[in-house]
């Protein structure tokens, strides 16, 4: 088994164009890898910048961070044959770590586009470092970012960052200093390709909180409307709880519940709503047991959004 740590570079136009149904609003310029074995010490290195074929100006934004013109990728390869060489390079079965949930979802968003398969058949099994960071080092309080990791760690910093290889070069050098196994237990899941039918959809137990990914829907309705979506049982005894809020949306992105084990204690239910690349609704459910002082505030927060939308409606009137 091969670690792959993998950083990318990407440009952005003011439209994305697509392919397919596929948008492809970053296009990738460059990948930058590294390769560690199972005792995550460094056996080889990959690094490739890319002929960019939609987007022909370079963002501000883009140029400022990573310090590339156009002029200097106009004789690369294009992203095909990097992509080819870079899959080549990874070789069967590897174990992609990134800094961050992005850059899988995005590359994957550029093979479709150029007519590649997907990195796998469903939701894609891998670490994201920035998140194991946060709980062997900083109790999952925040999401930091990669330099600032470094530099608590103390790991010398003997080549620039902002670039693809640098960063992945760092990402594993930090990923060198997770120990613990508990923190290796808690996988991330890439949803470019969302499980294809019940059978398939998953349900991954973490010790402290429960996810479940949910096959797609042809519309949200339909989603919200499902019995397993909308299921509160408890994730660690699977007996039924009592319903202390019923589910509601603080920002429109996603929903939040609360219900009650007697064994158990109180559960946080957490629904975000996710589009497919092909237009369907799916879903990644979150279950978690709190405090009561969390629950208090799940409580206000749902007292506060039915009081504005009560308000809404008067106004309506």
């Amino acid at each position: 088994m091969n670690f792959i740590v993998l950083d990318l570079e990407w440009n952005q136009g003011a439209q994305a164009p697509s392919v397919s149904g596929t948008q492809v609003p970053f296009e990738i310029i460059e990948i930058g890898a590294v390769k560690l074995n199972e005792d995550r010490v460094m056996t080889s290195e990959f690094s490739e910048l890319i002929k960019p074929q939609i987007y022909k100006t370079m963002h501000f934004m883009t140029g400022k961070i990573v310090h590339l013109k156009m002029k200097e990728l106009k004789n690369e390869l294009p992203f095909p044959e990097v992509i080819r060489n870079f899959l080549d390079w990874c070789g069967p079965d590897p174990v992609f770590c990134t800094w961050g949930p992005l850059d899988l979802y995005e590359l994957q968003r550029n093979m479709v586009y150029y007519g590649f398969d997907p990195l796998n058949d469903g939701p894609l099994a891998f670490y994201d470092i920035q998140k194991l960071f946060a709980l062997e080092y900083d109790d999952n309080h925040r999401r930091l970012a990669l330099e600032t990791a470094v530099d608590m760690l103390s790991i010398e910093k003997d080549i620039p960052f902002h670039r693809a290889f640098s960063d992945a070069y760092y990402t594993a050098k930090v990923f060198a200093r997770i120990k613990r196994d508990e923190t290796l237990r808690h996988y991330s899941y890439d949803v470019f390709t969302p499980p294809r039918d019940k059978a398939h959809e998953l349900s991954l137990f973490f010790g402290n909180y429960d996810k479940y990914i949910s096959r797609t829907f042809a519309t949200k309705e339909a989603m919200l409307n499902d019995k397993t979506v909308r299921d509160s049982n408890c994730y660690i005894c699977n007996c039924k709880t009592k319903k202390l809020v019923k589910y509601f949306s603080p920002t429109g992105k996603y929903f939040l519940g609360l219900a009650k084990c007697d064994t158990h204690g109180f559960i946080k239910i957490k629904i975000r709503i996710r589009k497919s690349e092909d237009g369907n609704y799916f879903t990644v459910k979150t279950k978690k047991i709190i405090p009561k002082e969390e629950a208090e505030e799940i409580v206000k927060r749902a007292l506060k959004v039915k009081n504005t939308e009560s308000k809404i409606k008067e106004g309506k009137k």
